[in-house]
């Protein structure tokens, strides 16, 4: 059963992405909350496997919410939920940890998928989101290529194999059934190379899989 903590301050709001979650049997919702500060408290309190949390929210906004649980509660994987997609926003979720950023306007289906992506330790991006992130990235690729190179020749040659997968957005299972390990070992390389290149999550270790040439914007 895969535990969701729900932050949304618009009561209409939460009973559709309730209701919406409703429709897998293997997703629960556990908490629910109206503000980041009430957030932060029911993450602590339910250790939920996701917190979803809108980005614009009273007491403590969405992005400080997620920079506070990324430091009380690491195991907790937080996905930004919102109606808004720009680059700002995208950028902060990244940088405070966020494991996916989903759009309030997209296909209902995707909230399922990204919820179990990331709770089966993968990232997870909206479409239209991962737009943006490959737009971005494409500015000054060349320089960012060699800096990203040089971080990559850190690893171990299994390493970069699985680091070139989570690029791909494979999961830990996934990864283990392409290169024969057991999900407790990817996971393993998986922590360790976020520890030895000094990334937060799963999706600042795609993006520098991307930027290193690991794997290609096309997959």
């Amino acid at each position: 059963m895969i535990r969701v903590l729900l932050a949304d301050d618009e009561a209409m709001i939460r009973a559709g992405i309730r209701s919406i979650l409703a429709t897998d049997p293997d997703i629960e919702v556990v908490a629910e909350a109206t503000d980041g500060r009430e957030a932060v408290e029911l993450v602590r309190a339910h250790r939920p496997d996701v917190a979803l949390l809108d980005i614009r929210m009273p007491r403590l906004d969405g992005l400080s919410a997620a920079a506070e649980l990324r430091r009380a509660t690491p195991d907790v994987s937080v996905v930004m939920l919102t109606t808004f997609d720009e680059d700002e926003y995208v950028s902060r979720a990244l940088a405070e940890g966020a494991a996916g950023f989903l759009l309030k306007a997209a296909d209902p289906r995707e909230l399922i998928i990204g919820v179990r992506a990331v709770a089966d330790g993968a990232a997870y991006l909206s479409p239209r989101i991962a737009q943006k992130v490959i737009a971005q990235l494409g500015a000054g690729q060349l320089s960012k290529a060699d800096a990203a190179r040089r971080r990559v020749e850190q690893l171990t040659p299994r390493e970069r194999e699985v680091l070139a997968l989570v690029g791909r957005g494979k999961s830990n299972q996934e990864i283990g059934g392409e290169l024969f390990l057991a999900e407790g070992t990817v996971k393993s390389h998986v922590s360790a190379i976020l520890l030895r290149l000094s990334l937060n999550n799963r999706v600042q270790a795609a993006i520098l899989a991307y930027e290193a040439g690991l794997v290609r914007a096309d997959g």
